[in-house]
């Protein structure tokens, strides 16, 4: 199974597209990303590239999916 790191920022905002996350601000090196239902946006920072892992793992938790959902999305990316 696939790690969660050295995954790319583009890779990253892919797989919030394909979850219907939608940009709703930047601000500095950071975006936020929601959707309706959702209580808190998704803070991803555009400056670190590629995301280091532990905010990987934070966003995935935030969004309510898994890792394995995750990483099955981001192959769909590619």
């Amino acid at each position: 199974m696939k790690k969660l790191s050295n995954i790319s920022v583009k890779e990253f905002r892919a797989v919030l597209t394909l979850l219907e996350l939608r940009k709703i601000r930047t601000k500095g090196g950071h975006e936020a990303w929601m959707k309706a239902g959702m209580t808190r946006p998704v803070i991803i920072q555009t400056h670190v590239n590629p995301m280091p892992e532990l905010v990987v793992q934070n966003c995935l938790r935030n969004i309510g999916i898994k890792k394995e959902e995750f990483i099955a999305l981001l192959e769909k990316t590619k």
